[in-house]
């Protein structure tokens, strides 16, 4: 749509003429979108270091910092580990190790969904003032919790101390799921960002999601103690196969092909989701917030 003033009101023929437009082709949008990653990316030290001042004002005079999270979490490790091992039933040497390395990466996942709900919406008085590519704030959430998995990181080392367990060389196999993790974490920033600042209701929706979420998935019971009737919890959800790709090589195993077919077709269909949802929204997510 275009507006265009006659030439009568014009001084003379050579003045310029007012012309709004409104709307942009699918084309257009997805270069802008483009265009939003790109430079984003070239700005990967400013959203670090935003990361970095999230976690040191968050923690400000405390005086063990994020490494307060660090003790809960062990604690919660050693707490419910011990019954949960002696509930279920099963050997805690194989057990706990495996309940302390779910635990610390559900913590993970589910917080860079949960934050990332609240991507835009947290930065509105910096998107306000300052014109940054949107794509900034998503890599700022996620290097913001991924610090913190670094400090819960040393519970699975301590646990994995205790119990003398040793992944080896299938650790390795982790770093690839790692990537995925990032390229996932990165994509539901910007697609629940953006629809969370429209929908200010769907923050609490997701979160009721998670907490089902969360027991449905191998995170407090092992794979294996599930019958066959059950494995439909297993086949039908995205979030054990996301898991286990960077799980099961930091336990000592591998991920099967059918887990990586799996977790690759859903973390696809993600990000052709968050590239098209994007697009649509980023202009009017200034409007929005």
């Amino acid at each position: 749509m275009s507006i265009t003033l006659p030439d009568s009101l014009h001084p003379s023929s050579a003045s310029p003429r007012l012309v709004v437009q409104a709307g942009r082709t699918t084309r257009a949008r997805t270069f802008l979108l483009a265009q939003d990653v790109i430079d984003g990316t070239r700005l990967w030290r400013l959203a670090f270091t935003l990361g970095w001042l999230d976690i040191k004002l968050r923690y400000r005079g405390s005086v063990l910092g994020p490494f307060w999270l660090t003790l809960s979490t062990g604690a919660m490790v050693g707490a419910l580990g011990v019954l949960y091992s002696t509930l279920f039933k099963t050997n805690s040497t194989d057990y706990i190790p495996f309940f302390a390395l779910s635990q610390v990466l559900w913590t993970f996942v589910s917080v860079v969904i949960l934050e990332g709900c609240t991507c835009f919406t947290l930065s509105e008085s910096v998107i306000r003032s300052v014109r940054m590519p949107f794509f900034v704030h998503a890599i700022r959430s996620l290097v913001r919790n991924a610090l913190v998995l670094a400090h819960n990181v040393l519970v699975v080392v301590v646990v994995f101390a205790i119990y003398r367990i040793w992944p080896g060389w299938h650790a390795l196999l982790a770093l690839p799921g790692l990537v995925l993790w990032i390229i996932d974490g990165l994509a539901v920033s910007m697609l629940l960002g953006a629809v969370c600042a429209r929908y200010r209701d769907i923050p609490p929706i997701i979160a009721s999601l998670m907490t089902i979420a969360f027991f449905v998935t191998p995170v407090m019971w092992q794979p294996k103690q599930i019958g066959k009737s059950l494995n439909w919890l297993l086949a039908g959800n995205p979030f054990f196969d996301v898991l286990e790709v960077v799980r099961a090589p930091l336990l000592g195993t591998t991920a099967g092909s059918h887990i990586w077919i799996a977790a690759l077709v859903f973390s696809a269909v993600l990000c052709a989701t968050a590239w098209v949802g994007f697009a649509h929204a980023r202009a009017r997510i200034a409007f929005w917030i």
